[in-house]
């Protein structure tokens, strides 16, 4: 599904965000990206979105190198990826209905997308979309009325609507408590399964990505630190991973112990 040598990503003042990352990741997988904050994860995936362009080295989806796209070519290949952010991405005024059909902007006309605003447009494709996050009662309600959980949930179903071959999660749970992270986490596991959708999530929550992903990869300075089976992931490594983030490994402890006492996954090895 991805194909990465030596990507590297350097801004306007200079910095690198990502490193001569080499990577494959095949259809159907499920990945989880840790690391400290700052360590390129998420400037990683809009590379892997295509919002952003490498400065250099190799990017292919589904084996097509991306650098030689089309405008057009470009915007056909992002139908396929459908991220959910941190932050929702969510117009908190409108109904949920057309939160979740937004989703089929990619495909839709200009008019059809305006006349959905109006009257919304493939009702029941929504209704399934949120009948599927477990919130189908959801959706005639005002969006900015939602819990934060439930927001979540109604950006995930848009990405359902979108029905994208990888589904990128960016920090997804970061926002919300332990006992809702896992069950978000465990959704979008369950969800991808299921369809046969890649998934690739960036988890600041270490316990979650050992617990529930088969493959997780380490990120720092920009670099892949390690790629392994998480049953292969030892203290030393995790240490290195996160040396000098002091701060950040004691607020990741505390949810791992939140995690722990609930009985939902092992938490970080000290």
């Amino acid at each position: 599904m991805f194909e990465l040598g030596q990507v590297r990503k350097v801004f306007s003042d200079g910095s690198v965000a990502v490193d001569e990352i080499t990577l494959t990741v095949g259809p159907g997988e499920q990945v989880a990206f840790i690391g400290p904050s700052g360590a390129g994860k998420t400037t990683l995936f809009r590379l892997l979105n295509l919002t952003l362009r490498p400065t250099s080295g190799l990017l292919r989806l589904g084996g097509v190198e991306v650098s030689i796209l089309s405008d057009f070519e470009l915007r056909q290949a992002r139908r396929r990826i459908g991220t959910i952010y941190q932050q929702h991405n969510l117009v908190g005024r409108l109904r949920v209905v057309h939160n979740v059909l937004a989703g089929n902007l990619g495909r839709w006309s200009t008019l059809k997308a305006f006349a959905s605003l109006v009257r919304p447009q493939e009702i029941a494709m929504a209704r399934q979309a949120l009948g599927q996050v477990g919130i189908p009662e959801k959706l005639s309600a005002r969006t900015d009325e939602l819990s934060g959980g439930q927001q979540q949930r109604v950006a995930i179903a848009r990405v359902l609507v979108q029905d994208p071959d990888v589904i990128l999660a960016d920090e997804p749970v970061s926002s919300v408590d332990p006992s809702l992270a896992l069950s978000i986490v465990t959704l979008l596991r369950d969800l991808s399964r299921e369809s046969g959708k890649t998934l690739l999530m960036n988890l600041h929550s270490v316990a979650l990505a050992l617990a529930h992903f088969p493959r997780i990869i380490g990120i720092r300075d920009g670099r892949v630190l390690f790629d392994l089976a998480p049953d292969k992931i030892s203290d030393e490594l995790l240490g290195a991973l996160y040396a000098g983030h002091a701060e950040e490994e004691i607020q990741a402890e505390r949810f791992n112990e939140l995690l722990a006492d609930s009985g939902v996954c092992r938490p970080l090895p000290k």
